[in-house]
């Protein structure tokens, strides 16, 4: 598996969006997920 180095301030960012038990996967695969139906939309708003 693929590791990730974050800066301290990164890590703190995302506790900080973690849901109680949440792993910082989930958080991420959230994260992503938001990011690209915001993509989407933009991408058909333009249409």
């Amino acid at each position: 598996m693929p590791s990730v180095e974050l800066d301290e301030e990164t890590i703190q960012r995302l506790d900080a969006l973690k849901i109680e038990d949440e792993s910082y996967d989930e958080l991420i695969t959230e994260l992503i997920n938001i990011y690209e139906t915001s993509e989407l939309t933009l991408f058909r708003a333009g249409d």
